[in-house]
């Protein structure tokens, strides 16, 4: 993820990172490498511009070129930069009166379906109680897809027989109401934004369910092009926040560098691989380090908890069948509840 961009800004940065004191002329280098580096990565070209214009306005400011290791500074201030450029702070999904509706839209064979899916899977594991609706009534076997997607989970999938996605929305609200889910995925149709009638078509949904959640699906394969798509969906439907797809296999990172600076909505997940649990909220302090090289820690030890939680609660099921379980089993389970 991101290989050629965070090996060029590391190359870029790294003359400063060993060097002594800075002058003008070592910062105004390294910012010129770094800005071939995003332009190369299909960063927009005034967020490259606009990006590396801060952090030498800052690397040139009195108390980098007071410190002990100005060059570990300007990295700092590197990192700080591009977690501004992608978002501060975390994004999470908002959460209203159940049930929750949220709405997925975006370009033909972006991922929507499987993002839907994959983000179902996520709520459940948070503890909510989640359901499909599909809504992609235009693609052959798009229906069939998101039932098979829902059986391999485990998650209701409400479809209806009609060729109005309205309806079916409609439909899907209602059954998720009567059997007391907390929160509803739109799986929508995709649509370029420069066909009208489906856009009216998605405006429509829209203002039946009352979404609290927006959500654009974007390719991040197809770096500043998914940043275009953005600002043409933004003209006419208001998404609050950018699922980005198959991230794992973006080596430049244009869009996830460039999409919250152009829209200014943020990227609120990411998917990270081909199963239907590679779905992570999109941390961008996190996404920061591990382009700059300095790994990304906390992700790897929430998948480690995650793992030894799940390795444990096997042991715990396997002792309480065969007879074996103590009061210290007891202590450790309440413990994992709390």
């Amino acid at each position: 993820m991101f290989d050629t961009l965070s090996d060029k800004l590391q190359a870029a940065l790294g003359g400063l990172r060993t060097g002594g004191r800075l002058d003008e002329e070592s910062v105004s280098r390294a910012m010129r490498e770094v800005r071939l580096a995003l332009l190369e990565a299909d960063v927009n070209f005034e967020v490259a511009k606009d990006f590396t214009a801060a952090v030498k306005e800052r690397a040139l400011g009195q108390e980098v070129l007071k410190s002990l290791s100005p060059g570990q500074q300007v990295v700092k201030i590197v990192h700080e930069e591009l977690t501004a450029l992608m978002g501060s702070g975390d994004s999470r999904l908002a959460f209203g009166r159940p049930p929750t509706v949220i709405l997925l839209a975006g370009l033909h064979g972006c991922g929507k379906t499987t993002a839907a899916a994959k983000l179902a899977l996520l709520l459940r594991r948070e503890g909510k109680r989640p359901a499909l609706v599909a809504c992609d009534l235009q693609r052959p076997a798009a229906v069939e897809q998101l039932e098979q997607l829902g059986k391999q989970i485990q998650i209701p999938v409400f479809t209806c027989d009609t060729k109005d996605p309205v309806a079916a929305a409609r439909h899907g609200l209602d059954a998720a109401r009567r059997d007391g889910l907390d929160v509803v995925v739109l799986d929508t149709a995709g649509r370029l934004h420069v066909d009208e009638e489906l856009m009216d078509e998605l405006q429509r949904v829209r203002d039946e369910t009352k979404p609290l959640d927006v959500l654009l699906v974007l390719d991040a394969m197809t770096g500043q092009e998914a940043v275009n798509v953005a600002l043409a969906f933004q003209e006419r439907i208001a998404f609050d926040g950018v699922v980005l797809t198959k991230l794992d296999g973006d080596a430049r990172g244009g869009a996830a560098l460039s999409v919250k600076a152009v829209t200014g909505r943020p990227v609120k997940l990411a998917s990270v691989g081909e199963k239907l649990d590679q779905l992570e909220y999109f941390h961008p302090d996190r996404m920061a380090s591990r382009i700059l090289g300095m790994g990304d820690v906390l992700t790897l030890v929430e998948k480690a908890e995650a793992a030894i939680a799940e390795d444990e609660q096997e042991e715990m099921e396997r002792r309480l069948r065969a007879g074996e379980f103590t009061f210290d089993d007891f202590l450790a389970s309440y413990r994992m509840v709390r």
